[in-house]
């Protein structure tokens, strides 16, 4: 008899078939038998009624930066609660693979915002790992929730290789040994199961700490692109994945990535870069990658995809602490500093307000943030008067100029003034055209990051009630067994991951949602304290009773909506999800 038996389920099997009522048997953690008729059960079988429920595969998250959350609270609750089953880590060339706890303390906070003394104390308590392959196994002996896949990060190797100051100077090229070194290293991951390699051009990911280094980009960004091609070619000789971050700002070498994907007279390179999104500052740019991802996968035969989120991209901010404003230098000297009184000292000096204002209201600079100060909304401040209004408006009230206001208010308050604005994805139709386009895939929440600052934990839902909503207006973007592949299957596929099916043998990875409690509470965020994060405090999805129902390996990770108490603590949930191994 099945241990686990799901039963009068809708269900979808991951590939993309049309979705039948089936019965769901579970034994060892692995899928027994998918059934038209009621399975036979013994006293011993758990049996769950999902009568009216959608039962699937478990989704697959494919960007995170849960490196560093993994180590503290190895549950990863907040993205198993949502039905996510399997994460990837590394990305954005960061990685806690290789390095020292200073160095990638330094490189790893600022970047994602993550609270530095609690990671850099961590790694230098826990870290008991100094290659890939360790690092591989000190995961596998965490209890983890969901699965844990990763990307080889280009900076960490870098540091690891260079040294950190000499990864960071643009003088110092990397010495034919170091290059060797770095190719070994990446080639050591893919043997392990890395799924491939990502980096960084985006000049506005900052290093972190006290040293002389900080506010320098990551080491990633020094490289040349001739240092990316020697490891694209071992990338495409392994039919693994390179991961990257364009220059978001100027646009411009995203072409280098779509050449670098190429299949003409070689073997294509799979490329995915963040990100397709329809954004304020520069409307219809979504319409335009879309065309050229296409002319380049169908016409010069590369295999290249987008990540895209399916929901509003919006943001909130304490202060001036907020990633967008690393884009333009007076924006990074303000985040350069620590020290609360040396912030409001220069946020309050004449010559730093007109720098400020000049790149600010520039027409010539390239933005991806929109900058317009009507598209906000204060959240909370110690003057309660502020709360509710846009900085537009309070400028207006002031008879100042908003840029001003603004820093007036920063200074004044620092990070006790929240407030709350959309960067993108705010138009519903033009989100319906992203989450279609056949050369995306659906993910980027960068869970564990930014923690702040955004929360996406729950995009597959999101995702799943924008198809449904659409079906139910007479308008469909896509079948239902379509969204769901794109969470699940799709991704596995294209990564190489054995997760993302339902299947007799599979794994059991398995969600169950109730489709009548995807409503507007997906969109309702909250504050929460962070499991082993010192009482640090971030934003967190809310799901509405959706998700009933979570399994990972056959263990029952959420139950009736809420974590299980041997989720995090008990191994046998999640496993390293290595690509090539076959079943993990």
């Amino acid at each position: 008899m099945d241990e686990l038996v799901i039963a009068n389920g809708l269900f979808f099997d991951g590939h993309g078939s049309p979705p039948r009522v089936r019965h769901l048997g579970i034994r060892d953690g692995r899928v027994t038998a998918i059934s038209e008729s009621p399975l036979p059960t013994g006293p011993d079988t758990r049996v769950i009624d999902a009568t009216g429920r959608w039962v699937m595969p478990g989704f697959i998250d494919l960007h995170t930066h849960y490196d560093a959350e993994v180590e503290l609270a190895p549950s990863l609750s907040e993205s198993v609660r949502h039905g996510i089953t399997s994460v990837m880590v590394g990305s954005c060339s960061l990685s806690l693979a290789v390095g020292t706890p200073e160095d990638l303390a330094d490189q790893f906070c600022r970047v994602e915002a993550i609270p530095y003394d609690t990671v850099r104390s961590l790694l230098e308590r826990k870290k008991d790992w100094e290659t890939l392959g360790e690092y591989f196994t000190h995961l596998d002996r965490l209890p983890l929730g969901p699965n844990v896949g990763s990307f080889v990060g280009h900076s960490a190797i870098r540091a690891h290789t260079m040294g950190l100051e000499r990864s960071l100077d643009d003088t110092v090229k990397p010495s034919s040994g170091e290059l060797a070194r770095m190719e070994a290293l990446l080639r050591e991951g893919l043997d392990e199961g890395y799924a491939g390699l990502s980096i960084m051009t985006l000049p506005w990911d900052k290093i972190g700490g006290s040293r002389s280094i900080r506010s320098r980009p990551l080491p990633s960004t020094f490289a040349s692109w001739s240092e990316y091609r020697r490891f694209t070619r071992i990338l495409r000789e392994r039919n693994r994945v390179f991961q990257g971050v364009p220059n978001i700002t100027t646009k411009v070498n995203v072409l280098l990535f779509l050449w670098e994907s190429v299949g003409l007279l070689r073997q294509p390179l799979k490329t995915t870069v963040i990100s397709m999104m329809d954004t304020r500052a520069t409307r219809g740019l979504h319409r335009q990658i879309g065309l050229l991802s296409r002319f380049f996968n169908r016409l010069l035969k590369a295999d290249f995809r987008w990540q895209a989120l399916p929901e509003i991209f919006d943001l909130w901010s304490d202060g001036i602490d907020l990633v967008v404003f690393e884009e333009f230098g007076a924006g990074a000297a303000a985040l350069h500093l620590q020290d609360a009184v040396e912030r409001r000292r220069l946020l309050d000096d004449a010559k730093y307000r007109a720098w400020f204002k000049r790149q600010w209201k520039s027409r010539l600079l390239p933005k991806v943030f929109h900058r317009d100060f009507n598209q906000s909304r204060v959240l909370k401040a110690p003057d309660a008067s502020l709360v509710g209004r846009s900085f537009m408006d309070i400028a207006r009230e002031r008879g100042q100029d908003v840029v001003d206001t603004f820093l007036d208010l920063v200074a004044r308050h620092g990070t006790e003034l929240r407030w709350y604005t959309v960067m993108a994805n705010d138009r519903p139709r033009e989100l319906e055209s992203i989450v279609s386009h056949p050369d995306v895939l659906i993910g980027f929440s960068d869970a564990g990051a930014h923690l702040r600052n955004m929360a996406h934990y729950n995009f597959p839902l999101r995702m799943l009630r924008l198809v449904r909503e659409a079906e139910r207006r007479g308008e469909p973007v896509m079948p239902m067994e379509r969204a769901v592949h794109r969470l699940t299957g799709e991704i596995a596929d294209w990564l190489g991951l054995d997760a993302g099916r339902l299947a007799p043998g599979k794994r059991a990875d398995v969600v169950v949602v109730d489709p009548e409690r995807l409503g507007e509470g997906l969109d309702v965020p909250q504050e929460s304290s962070m499991e082993g994060f010192d009482g640090f405090v971030r934003l967190v999805n809310q799901n509405g009773g959706a998700v009933e129902t979570v399994l990972i390996n056959g263990r029952l990770a959420v139950e009736g909506g809420a974590a299980t108490p041997a989720l995090g603590r008990e191994r046998g949930f999640g496993r390293v999800l290595r690509v090539g191994s076959g079943a993990s």
